[in-house]
């Protein structure tokens, strides 16, 4: 049940995300208080007050860059319409590795969202790694970020988005696979 002396006015809206490399109006606000339930609806909550606060409509967790992702959260989180990750810093790049877990490891299938310092120049490198939403940061422009995702037409290494190489693809392309 929401807490009703929570300050909803606490809450951010992001100003700009783009979802799928499309720009997109949020719907969901982000709460960073770990300790009141806000009583708006939808909401992104601290994973611990998402945790306390399990099987209530309208909520799915951020995550901390430090958080450790084992099989028993995997799975609790398996159940949210969203995770987002939280990038404290641009220079922190611990939620690269949650994002590939999550889909990777752990079969996450759900809308999973980049949040904090997100700058354009991380975009591309953040949907290779699991990500399909991306809340920029609030001084970053959409036509920026929109070109960044387009930067690049080929990609050396597999990852989350392309599971082969580009020598495996061209391998496959001339019939040596």
């Amino acid at each position: 049940m929401p807490n009703d002396n929570a300050p909803d006015q606490q809450l951010e809206h992001v100003r700009t995300l783009i979802k799928m490399g499309q720009p997109e109006q949020d719907e969901w606000a982000l709460s960073r208080d770990g300790q009141a339930m806000p009583s708006r609806r939808p909401v992104i909550v601290p994973l611990a007050l998402w945790q306390e606060f399990a099987g209530e409509e309208g909520l799915a967790p951020w995550l901390s860059s430090d958080t450790e992702l084992d099989d028993t959260l995997a799975a609790k989180l398996g159940a949210a319409p969203l995770v987002a990750i939280d990038f404290p810093a641009f220079t922190d790049g611990r939620g690269y590795t949650l994002a590939r877990l999550l889909r990777e490891r752990y079969g996450y299938g759900g809308e999973v969202r980049a949040i904090g310092d997100v700058l354009v120049d991380q975009l591309f490198y953040m949907t290779r790694c699991g990500f399909d939403a991306l809340a920029l940061r609030e001084d970053q422009h959409l036509e920026d970020a929109l070109r960044a995702l387009g930067a690049f037409s080929v990609s050396y290494q597999p990852a989350v988005d392309v599971g082969e190489a580009i020598f495996e693809r061209r391998l496959r392309e001339n019939g040596h696979a």
